[in-house]
């Protein structure tokens, strides 16, 4: 627990905007400002958002690749240990056939490439997190009706509380919050 009056910094500012294009107009010039630690919530997906954003983070696509490769690892090699260490003979067929160890390969692949996708993209954006300090403003709950909101987080090398706010009303939003980082129960 903190000792009452100490500094607390800030997680972030947020401002509210009434049309997507506004947001993604404020989202540009907030990165070519210099800002690089934003956010953007919005009611529905806009494409247009993660370039301005300059979002280029593939790293799900390199996780769910790379859980693909194991899955069909495994189900070859499953297929390949379980013939070889119970061989039966079968017709004359050789014991060692690729074609038909391709169904499960496949298979184990997908398998493995969903889950190592769904567990990283959980991962990576830190789910399930149950409360989020955005969640404290009073109008963020529009953010899944109709309203557009960007934040500029605390951590940005750049965010100085009275400079950034500045800018950010430059910007011509609906409002103006404040988010402070809550404290986590003991």
């Amino acid at each position: 627990m903190r000792e009452p009056g100490a500094h607390v910094e800030p997680f972030g500012i947020l401002v509210e905007f009434d049309a997507a294009e506004k947001l993604i107009k404020a989202a540009g010039q907030a990165r070519a400002a210099g800002f690089r630690y934003l956010d953007a919530y919005s009611p529905f997906p806009l494409p247009e958002l993660s370039k301005a954003l300059e979002i280029e983070d593939n790293r799900v696509a390199w996780i769910t690749l790379a859980g693909g490769v194991f899955g069909a690892a495994a189900g070859y090699g499953m297929q390949v240990y379980t013939n070889w260490d119970f061989p039966i003979d079968i017709g004359g067929r050789p014991l060692f056939a690729w074609q038909p160890f391709m169904l499960i390969t496949f298979e184990t692949c997908v398998l493995f490439a969903v889950l190592a996708a769904v567990v990283g993209m959980l991962l990576l954006n830190r789910l399930p997190r149950l409360h989020h300090p955005v969640f404290d403003i009073a109008t963020f709950h529009l953010a899944s009706v109709d309203r557009f909101f960007l934040i500029v987080f605390g951590n940005d090398p750049q965010f100085d509380p009275q400079a950034t706010e500045a800018f950010l009303r430059s910007l011509d939003p609906l409002t103006l919050a404040l988010v402070h980082q809550t404290e986590e129960p003991e």
